[in-house]
Order: structure tokens, then sequence, then C-alpha cells
């Protein structure tokens, strides 16, 4: 069997990759990574300058992102038929040669690169390398503590019902809400429902150049970025400031 590695690539800024995904992704010779359909990637544009002159790059495009509702029999079916079929191909390629696959955040951590992992068990090596979560890289570029003591956090899709998320946020001290887009509105909704739509921050693009963060409260709510995360902090037990005498 040959070996696949899917490299964490973190939370978009490359200096945040660890050493070994970054010694990895400088050497290797086959790099596979998702894409939408003319765009050229998010993965890819992380490792932008790093990859060897020689290697050969697989861009494996998403048959639909949102075109279709993603609950829908016809967007699974599209989805389930393009994973199986760059299954099929790295497993092959793999038998000769080691593949590098991209993955923006940690791989294992509502990553693309799972479903493949299923799809690869007994067929191929498979490696996965850490990365740091695009949350953590979001919370730390706000910069405050994000949980205290015995906060309990929960992390929501926002494609959730609306009557889900307010029944998980009711529950909660710190929130991390992916997967926002075009469903922002209903999770400003189902914030202002349980009382925390002001404590609640939108980080767009976090740690990146064009990073933007704003209190929610304040952004335009026709204002539905796709690669955004909304966070609310805790606020549970801490030391008092201080000291102890």
């Amino acid at each position: 069997m040959g070996k696949i590695i899917c490299t964490g690539l973190g939370p978009g800024d490359p200096d945040l990759i660890s050493v070994k995904s970054d010694r990895l992704i400088r050497s290797a010779r086959h790099v596979a990574y998702f894409r939408k359909a003319g765009r050229a990637g998010q993965a890819r544009r992380i490792v932008e300058g790093m990859l060897a002159a020689d290697v050969t790059e697989y861009a494996m495009e998403y048959p639909v992102t949102t075109e279709l509702p993603f609950d829908s029999p016809a967007y699974n079916q599209a989805l389930a038929q393009f994973y199986d079929e760059w299954a099929d191909r790295l497993a092959l390629l793999s038998q000769s040669a080691e593949v590098i696959v991209l993955c923006e955040g940690d791989p294992l951590f509502y990553g693309s690169f799972m479903h493949l992992h299923t799809r690869l068990q007994g067929r191929a090596e498979v490696e996965v390398i850490a990365g740091i979560t695009g949350m953590t890289g979001c919370w730390n570029a706000i910069g405050a503590p994000f949980t205290w003591g015995d906060d309990v956090l929960c992390v929501l899709m926002a494609t959730l019902p609306e009557a889900d998320l307010v029944a998980h946020m009711g529950r909660s001290d710190a929130m991390v809400v992916m997967k926002t887009g075009r469903n922002l509105p209903k999770v400003r909704q189902a914030l202002q429902a349980v009382g925390r739509l002001q404590d609640a921050w939108l980080v767009e693009r976090g740690t990146m150049p064009t990073q933007r963060i704003a209190k929610l409260a304040d952004v335009n709510p026709e204002d539905c970025p796709y690669f955004a995360i909304v966070l609310v902090h805790g606020q549970g037990r801490r030391p008092e400031l201080g000291g102890i005498e």
C-alpha cells in the first residue's frame, strides 16, 4: 500500500503551519487540495510560494457548494460520488508515490478530508498531521481570553434549524458558530433570542491579511461573508485581579 499524508494548514496565516507540515509540503512531489470550481482554493493560497517547482498538483473541485440545499438528496449524492472518485484516484496514485493532501484548519475537525479518510481505510496508508483550528486562530485574533474556569464551550453549525441553535445557545457559555454565510441572519436571531447578540463577534478571514473583526450587532444584517466565524466569549469563574495575598 502507498501513503497519503493530509497536512493541517491552520487558520490561514502560513506562519501558523506546523513545522512538520511545512517540511512535508515543501518536499512534496504530488499535492492535492480541495477548491470550488473556478477558484484558486483557500488551501492552495495558503501554501503559495512553498511548493517545489516540479510538483504535480491535483485540484479536487467540489461539484456543488451552495447551489443546492446541503441536506437535499441531490447534494448528498453529488458529494458522495465526488469523494468516491477522488478516493479511487488518490489510492491508485499512492501505490507509486507519496501524496500530500492540503486541508485548512485541522483535518479531523469538520474538514473535507474526513470523507476521504473513511473511504481510504484498507486501501492506502493514511497519516494526518494536526493543524491549528480556524476557531482558535479567530479567537486569538480578537485578543481576549475565550473560556474561563468552568465555562462550557459549544461549537455549532449555522446550518442547524433556528430552534436548535436557540436551544444549544441557551445552555452554553462560550460559543463558536461555523458555516455562517447565508445563515448569518438566522444566527443573529438566535443570539438575540437568548440575549447574547451584544456579546458576539464576527471574524472574517481570521489571521489572514484581509482579516476583519467586528461586533456582530454592528454588522449590516445583509452582510453575510462566507469565510467567517461567529464567536461569543465565556464569562465564567476567574481569579480576582490583584492575586492572592
